[in-house]
């Protein structure tokens, strides 16, 4: 998750700082376990680069593990970036304080330093070969490792199956016929995660049909019968996020920031549909790559079709929709999107007696909610973790495993 309290930092190109810590956010493992008699495995590594200044990133290459650098990516231009080995005294030297002297780290140079209120986004390909990770026991192969990172995934060689797993995983089939598990660590200590396998016969049929995924939640569907054409969404590689920061109840606001990426070539807008009930005011909008703002309107009615934009529920004259504009994207590349806007709900905030309560329906995997100033937690229905902002403002964090939307209920009473 971002560091939510960067929220409204002005914009602008941050001088070079050589000695600082390194921060981080949105990261995701995927472990792809090769043919077991290797004891190898690719590693894809999302991650992203926040600490504005930053000419390079370090990537610790863990001990006791053979490591080959494959490649590592410039996710917004799809470009290769250049890179090194260096070791921990030279990663420290260099203002990676955190360095472990003993150890070594990938040192990726970065096309750019990161300018305030801005991001970079990078894709690690390596292979490690690590006898203590990856092996084979009886008639199965377990992968068996600690993982700090919060997301990821475990996709077994082609020709097996799932036997056993410690955590609670999504499982899918890749198009190529190999079966993944995901999984996301809500809690504050690294997983120890083993996941075994089997070999599975070689009549099985492993071929799978490409389909367009399509997202369905469960509101509205029939739940009287089985969802026959539903594609599993990886819910760990998501990284769609929203931050309310409740403003008094007596006015039934709340400014809100959520962020996207867009990977689909030629696309150039996001839109925004308001609830039904809400009003949405003052939107703005960035471009978390390069800190720049972007066009934003604000639609209603027979102005969407003036303007090109299609929606897939009917349009009447009070529908209303938050479009932001923003360069297409081009083959290869992804845009991030941040979009802020105020929303004014009575029907869903609102107080009751010396409470006010907030009644909302999450469908992202990450959402936070910040409570208002002199207010304390009298009630929270969906597990969260809490926290205190810097300024002494109550936060709730959700982290939402179910493809389906949450029903947020939370009442508050005033300090």
């Amino acid at each position: 998750m971002k560091n939510i309290f960067l929220f409204g930092i002005a914009l602008g190109v941050a001088q070079i700082v050589f000695a600082q810590s390194q921060t981080t956010t949105d990261d995701y493992t995927r472990y792809e376990l090769l043919e077991p008699s290797t004891q190898s495995f690719r590693i894809l590594y999302e991650v992203t680069a926040t600490k504005p200044g930053t000419l390079h990133y370090y990537n610790a290459l863990r001990k006791g593990s053979e490591h080959k650098i494959d490649s590592v990516k410039d996710l917004r231009s799809g470009q290769n970036l250049k890179w090194s080995i260096v070791s921990g005294v030279d990663a420290k030297k260099a203002g990676y304080l955190e360095a472990d002297e003993t150890g070594e780290y990938l040192q990726v140079q970065l096309a750019h330093a990161i300018a305030n209120n801005s991001e970079y986004r990078l894709l690690i390909d390596k292979t490690y070969q690590d006898t203590k990770s990856y092996f084979t026991e009886n008639d199965h192969i377990v992968f068996e490792r600690s993982l700090g990172i919060k997301r990821n995934s475990v996709v077994l060689p082609r020709g097996y199956e799932i036997v056993k797993c410690n955590n609670p995983v999504q499982v899918s089939l890749e198009v190529d016929g190999r079966i993944k598990a995901s999984f996301i660590n809500s809690g504050p200590s690294a997983v120890p995660l083993r996941i075994e396998g089997r070999k599975l016969p070689t009549t099985v049929n492993l071929t799978v049909e490409k389909k367009e995924y399509v997202y369905q939640s469960g509101e509205g569907r029939d739940k009287t019968k089985a969802r026959l054409t539903y594609e599993v969404p990886e819910r760990a590689h998501q990284t769609r996020e929203i931050v309310y920061f409740l403003q008094q109840p007596e006015t039934h606001s709340f400014r809100l920031y959520h962020d996207y990426t867009e990977t689909r070539e030629g696309k150039n807008n996001y839109l925004n549909v308001v609830r039904a009930g809400s009003k949405a005011s003052n939107p703005s909008a960035l471009n978390l790559d390069t800190g720049q703002p972007l066009k934003v309107e604000t639609l209603k009615g027979n102005q969407l079709a003036e303007k090109g934009i299609k929606l897939e529920e009917a349009v009447t004259a009070e529908t209303e929709v938050i479009v932001i504009w923003y360069d297409a994207v081009k083959k290869g590349e992804s845009t991030r999107l941040r979009i802020e806007e105020t929303y004014t709900d009575p029907n869903r905030y609102l107080m009751v007696g010396d409470e006010f309560v907030w009644d909302r329906s999450f469908g992202r995997p990450h959402n936070t909610v910040v409570l208002p100033a002199g207010w304390f937690l009298t009630a929270n229905a969906i597990p969260a973790t809490i926290d205190n902002t810097p300024d002494g403002k109550i936060s709730l964090y959700y982290m939402n495993y179910d493809p389906d939307e949450i029903d947020v209920f939370i009442k508050g009473r005033k300090r």
